[in-house]
């Protein structure tokens, strides 16, 4: 399968097709859906990300969701953190 001309597997393919629809279209359900995937494959920076951008959007975050990524943040240094939270501002910019 193609995206923009590039062959990804159908996985990749799905998730670009989420990213597409969360920052351009501001889907909150396809923002939930790339948090969900990120918690399931063991994520964590980008589930952070995901979060922050889930969050923004006004997704239906559950308990599950918020403790996932408390206990993801109480491992990092402060500093990787604000790394973190910036590079979700930049993704939700795009």
């Amino acid at each position: 399968m193609a995206l923009h001309g590039i062959d990804m597997p159908a996985s990749r393919l799905a998730t670009a097709h989420l990213t597409e629809r969360a920052i351009q279209q501001h889907d909150a359900d396809a923002a939930l859906a790339l948090l969900e995937r990120s918690i399931a494959l063991r994520h964590r920076r980008i589930a952070l990300i995901r979060y922050l951008l889930a969050q923004r959007l006004g997704a239906a975050l559950q308990s599950r969701h918020h403790d996932y990524v408390h206990d993801v943040a109480a491992r990092l240094s402060a500093d990787a953190l604000s790394r973190i939270v910036s590079a979700a501002q930049e993704r939700s910019r795009l």
